[in-house]
């Protein structure tokens, strides 16, 4: 299970064992099913410490005399008046620090309790290491969205591709322009430009951008959608890992067209202000779409710190989920009866993967809060979900075989 243990500000989750929980097909030893790679959930140290304490005098005085001017002007750099949208964030983490802190204590505390914490020993840390760029020599299936631009109009008949129901290797098919589905209860590997990707029972996808959500739109309506935008800012354009979408550009999914009545909206937000400002005051109000609630993924090292010092002031060791509730002129019967409040405020406390951008999965955390047959909908996925039907033009990315234990294998 993922939720490890719950508290009233929240969850501690353990993703690891839900993601295998996944792919065990039935099988009930650990060689007879595929198995997510450990060293992917393996962080022991925080990405930043705290930094340690100033050298005694005796020693600074030892410095040259070009180091002491450098470090002056670094001093001087530092002391600049914060920009508005530093102040801004500042304000905020004023705000729920402490909700973060009490409340991350209390779980981090049930974490070693349990079992799932510890302090690492040296060998641990030594074999710990970032696998973000295991695939980074595979063709960018994003790329491979942007090559189908130039071919012919698909067919408007929106059909879709149906996964065998036994376990088996598919060939390359039109993944591009159709759904496909795996309705099977077990896994399936199927084959995409030379590439192998292992799809989740109960899961289906749309491999394509925003030029093409046509599908989509012919196939279902979700009751729960789960929205993860690649939002501008200056690290992704430096590292060119994924091209961002402007405000505009986000505000024109469909979401209306895609969601039931009473539909549960939930989008991940980065700490910038002006991020959450637009979902809360522009984009939501925008999709019809109620802010109720504001969430926390708070994230931790295996030995229960935080991956950055709580008051960085660059980095914090939390990202947003803004909760929201499509607004309908007259609530169905069956959400008044089976609905529960959205709390205001939740943290969920985990051990981040640490593949770029991977989020973990909310399933288990909000099962309380939807009905157990709703449709759900990921947007910009990079993995899919049984139960789930999951978008975007890196979908299958972290489906590659390279991230997965084989079973004949049984490492």
């Amino acid at each position: 299970m993922a939720v490890v243990c719950e508290s009233a500000a929240g969850w501690l989750l353990d993703e690891l064992p839900l993601l295998n929980k996944w792919y065990q097909a039935g099988g009930v030893s650990p060689k007879s099913y595929y198995r997510f790679r450990n060293d992917l959930f393996s962080l022991h140290k925080p990405y930043i410490s705290v930094q340690p304490p100033p050298a005694p005098e005796s020693q600074r005085q030892e410095d040259s005399a070009p180091s002491r001017r450098t470090r002056v002007r670094k001093k001087r750099k530092a002391s600049n008046t914060y920009n508005q949208g530093e102040l801004d964030a500042l304000e905020y983490h004023k705000k729920i620090s402490n909700l973060i802190l009490e409340g991350s204590r209390l779980l981090i505390e049930e974490g070693f309790k349990k079992g799932l914490l510890r302090s690492p020993s040296g060998t641990e840390e030594e074999q710990c290491k970032i696998v973000s760029d295991l695939c980074s020599n595979k063709r960018n299936l994003a790329d491979l969205c942007d090559m189908t631009k130039e071919l012919p109009c698909v067919s408007s008949e929106y059909t879709v591709n149906v996964i065998g129901t036994r376990s088996s290797f598919s060939q390359d098919q039109d993944f591009l322009s159709r759904i496909t589905e795996n309705r099977s209860d077990c896994p399936q590997i199927i084959h995409l430009m030379g590439e192998k990707y292992l799809l989740p029972p109960r899961s289906s996808f749309l491999l394509s951008d925003m030029s093409y959500l046509e599908p989509l739109l012919h196939y279902k309506k979700y009751g729960l959608i789960v929205i993860d935008p690649p939002w501008e800012n200056k690290s992704v354009k430096r590292s060119k890992r994924y091209n961002s979408l402007s405000p505009l550009e986000i505000k024109q999914l469909p979401i209306p067209a895609l969601a039931a009545p009473d539909c549960l909206v939930i989008t991940w937000v980065t700490n910038r202000q002006k991020h959450l400002r637009f979902v809360k005051e522009e984009l939501y109000p925008h999709w019809s779409v109620r802010s109720v609630a504001e969430w926390h993924w708070v994230k931790i090292t295996q030995a229960g710190e935080f991956v950055f010092p709580i008051d960085s002031v660059h980095k914090k060791p939390y990202e947003i989920l803004v909760v929201g509730r499509l607004v309908t002129s007259s609530p169905s019967r069956e959400f008044e009866a089976a609905s529960r409040p959205i709390p205001e405020h939740k943290i969920i406390v985990s051990v981040p993967c640490s593949l770029h951008s991977h989020k973990p999965p909310l399933s288990e955390v909000l099962k309380e809060f939807v009905k157990p047959d709703v449709e759900r909908l990921e947007l910009f996925a990079r993995n899919l979900q049984p139960g789930w039907t999951s978008w975007g033009n890196e979908v299958l990315k972290f489906q590659h075989m390279d991230y997965l234990i084989p079973p004949e294998t049984g490492k």
